[in-house]
């Protein structure tokens, strides 16, 4: 065998191995003048040809790109790679928070996302925390026809009009808030009472010990996320 042929046999055994494993990817687009940046977490032996469950997912704050690497760190990665699922999370594009303006980059794209990516029944699990959770309502609202379910640790629905409860109210809806975080708590139970007098999916927690950032839902214990969607894949939606 020549050093030529057994470099490129050596270096295709390589790739092979290391597809085995989950992946993150850095990419962006610009959508509408506004320049979108986001992390795609792909699963472990990811097949482009099988479709897989996704998430959508907004960070709190800011929501620029440290916290985006921050939540597919701590939150979204682990899992993604283990379980099976395609997780996305981008930036607020021009500092425009999703549901401040960033949103206007929906629904082109969640369009390119499915072009890109084989998305389970073309709908996404989306989900966030603080500000991010306000967008995912949000977002939901908007579009209703991309998503299963819907995740706030913490986050509500904002204008919660008529229209947009009626959007949501078939999804899956899970509202976490710590125990330490009172006005947060106060309003998503107010609200998920709101949702349950309507007939609506809606399972709520509150996190013993935990202030706004609730650090229950991260490392191991974000695994409980992941249960939820799983639930919702299985027809907790309406």
């Amino acid at each position: 065998m020549t050093a030529t042929r057994a470099g490129f046999l050596m270096g295709a055994l390589l790739c092979g191995a290391f597809a085995l494993h989950g992946e993150v990817l850095d990419k962006s687009r610009t959508i509408l003048g506004l320049k979108v940046e986001y992390k795609v977490v792909l699963p472990d032996h990811y097949d482009p040809a099988r479709a897989y469950p996704g998430i959508l997912a907004f960070g709190g704050g800011a929501q620029e790109m440290d916290m985006v690497n921050t939540d597919v760190r701590l939150t979204w990665r682990a899992d993604s790679e283990r379980r099976g699922y395609i997780a996305v999370e981008p930036a607020a594009p021009d500092g425009e928070l999703f549901f401040q303006g960033g949103e206007r980059v929906f629904p082109e794209f969640l369009k390119q996302l499915l072009s890109e990516y084989k998305i389970l029944n073309n709908k996404f699990h989306i989900a966030g925390h603080s500000n991010g959770g306000i967008s995912a309502f949000h977002v939901a609202a908007l579009y209703p026809q991309y998503f299963t379910s819907i995740t706030g640790f913490p986050g509500y629905l904002i204008d919660a009009t008529p229209e947009r409860l009626k959007a949501i109210s078939k999804m899956c809806i899970y509202m976490y808030a710590g125990e330490l975080d009172h006005e947060w708590s106060r309003e998503m139970q107010v609200q998920s009472r709101q949702f349950e007098k309507m007939g609506m999916s809606v399972k709520t927690a509150e996190e013993k010990g935990q202030p706004h950032r609730i650090l229950t839902l991260t490392g191991d214990g974000a695994g409980r996320l992941f249960d939820q969607f799983e639930e919702a894949r299985k027809g907790c939606a309406n």
